[in-house]
Parts: C-alpha cells; structure tokens; sequence
C-alpha cells in the first residue's frame, strides 16, 4: 500500500480514537454509579477507580502511542 492510500488512512484515524474512546468509558463507568461488583461492595469506601473504570483507564494508557507519535511530530 503506498503512504496515501485510504486504508492506511483509516487506520490511522482508527488508531487515535482508541485512547480518547477508553478514556471516556473510564469516566462514564467511574462517574456513572455502574453496578458494583459483588467481591468489592463489602469493602467501606470503595474507590470509582476499580474494576472496570481502572481497566478502562489503563487501556487508554496503552493505546495512546498514537497520539504521542502525532504530538512528537508536531
């Protein structure tokens, strides 16, 4: 495929809305008042960050090379 094709194109897009698109479930799964996991609600004062929210937030972490890879270019 050469550098202007629209595959590669898409891909591309594709690659930067992984981040911003974990990023925003871990808010709305953190902010939300999800259901509680049964092992974690006989904890006192559990944190919005645990379980799915901070599974969120991690894959967001991880995918966020593209965006570094954009802003390093800059």
């Amino acid at each position: 495929m050469s550098e202007g094709s629209p595959a590669l194109g898409a891909a591309g897009w594709l690659g930067l809305a992984a981040a911003p698109t974990f990023a925003a479930m871990a808010l709305l799964t953190g902010a939300g008042g999800g259901q509680p996991q049964i092992l974690c609600s006989a904890a006192q004062h559990p944190s919005p960050l645990g379980g799915m929210a901070l599974m969120y937030l991690l894959m967001s972490a991880f995918h966020s090379a593209p965006w570094l890879k954009l802003i390093s270019n800059r």
